[in-house]
């Protein structure tokens, strides 16, 4: 194998569901700086569930229980640091979201009141989602 061969890193997304049409967004500490889905890296010897909600809870303080598996997204350009790959998770919880660990403001969003920027591809993760709770229907490959 060469020396200069290179993985896609693996994240997790979670869509935090809190009632009333509402989701939770952090706003980012770290470059790229906006508005963004809660979210990280999974760890070696963790699953993608695992990570869901550890970074859920490390970002928001909410503890969530996850619903579904939404869509995973690769696009190599949705993140401008590195080629990553994203299982994005739909959870609920109850609560009031408290910004921790690397996010500065955790708060809850309406389809209609999204803030901006909004960073990576979570613009159009967010329009999926919402067409998907209006439609039923997911994303296509």
């Amino acid at each position: 194998m060469s020396e200069n061969y290179r993985n896609p890193l693996l994240t997790i997304d979670i869509i935090i569901e809190l009632g009333g049409g509402e989701i939770v967004l952090i706003e980012r500490k770290n470059p790229p700086h906006g508005w963004a889905l809660p979210g990280g890296f999974v760890d070696y010897g963790e699953s993608v569930e695992s990570a869901a909600v550890r970074e859920a809870k490390e970002e928001t303080s909410l503890d969530v229980k996850l619903t579904e598996q939404f869509y995973t997204y690769s696009d190599p350009s949705r993140d401008p640091r590195h080629h990553t790959v994203s299982t994005v998770f739909i959870a609920s919880a109850g609560g009031v979201p408290q910004a921790a660990d690397d996010a500065i403001a955790a708060r809850p969003f309406g389809q209609n009141n999204l803030p901006s920027p909004l960073v990576f591809d979570h613009a159009r993760i967010l329009r999926d989602y919402f067409h998907f709770k209006q439609t039923g229907r997911r994303p296509k490959p």
